[in-house]
């Protein structure tokens, strides 16, 4: 397969991304193609549409082995599962799949068109593979089950956030508002839960550094 873009974003580090698109859905990102695939024709009606598909490569996360299982975050990491039954990036081919807001399409940029998108959970500069538009009456299963993960998501979420008047006057409103849902759903490993353990992530070109106390994130 051929990259035909990159997504450009505040996230430099793979500590902090989010472990699935939407989850901040204030993340912004801009993919910008290579020259061969920068042809107004190529876009002509995803305007249209309020959501894409994202393919794309786990960059990262290249190995020469792969493992038939592998330790879900979402089960504290001190449990394996079948890598088919996980979104694990360690995987026989590393290929990532994200659904993304598109906000606007850049057709005036020297760089152009591009696309601008929010929700989303990748890397700075990480490569994409295609782009597909979101259906809902397809793609959306209302009666689908979620497995092992169904009862393990929305209590380790929504939990509070206290940035400092100095790390907020560094950030856009944009960039604030995703930090904070970013630090929300607590970056951290689950098997971790030391509250005097600081944890560090880079965003936006800052050095971020917080620890947690309970249900609370403290950007120290």
């Amino acid at each position: 397969m051929e990259v035909i873009a990159h997504i450009f974003n505040d996230l430099d580090t793979k500590f902090g991304i989010p472990r699935q698109s939407g989850v901040a859905p204030s993340l912004r990102g801009r993919i910008v193609f290579e020259k061969e695939y920068r042809v107004r024709e190529a876009f002509r009606g995803l305007e249209e549409f309020s959501h894409i598909w994202l393919l794309w490569d786990f960059s990262e996360a290249h190995k020469e082995k792969w493992s038939p299982t592998v330790r879900p975050p979402r089960l504290g990491g001190n449990q394996r599962m079948g890598v088919f039954a996980t979104r694990s990036p360690f995987r026989p081919n590393n290929i990532g799949l994200s659904v993304v807001r598109l906000v606007a399409i850049d057709y005036e940029a020297a760089d152009g068109p591009a696309l601008i998108v929010e929700g989303i959970d990748m890397m700075n500069m990480t490569p994409i593979y295609d782009i597909k538009p979101y259906l809902p009456y397809a793609d959306a299963i209302a009666d689908a089950s979620a497995g092992f993960v169904a009862n393990s998501g929305d209590e380790m979420f929504a939990m509070d956030v206290e940035l400092s008047d100095a790390v907020v006057g560094k950030l856009t409103e944009q960039q604030a508002i995703a930090l904070r849902e970013i630090l929300s759903n607590d970056p951290r490993p689950h098997y971790h839960s030391s509250a005097e353990r600081i944890y560090k992530m880079k965003y936006a070109g800052i050095d971020i550094s917080f620890r947690i106390e309970g249900r609370k994130v403290i950007v120290v």
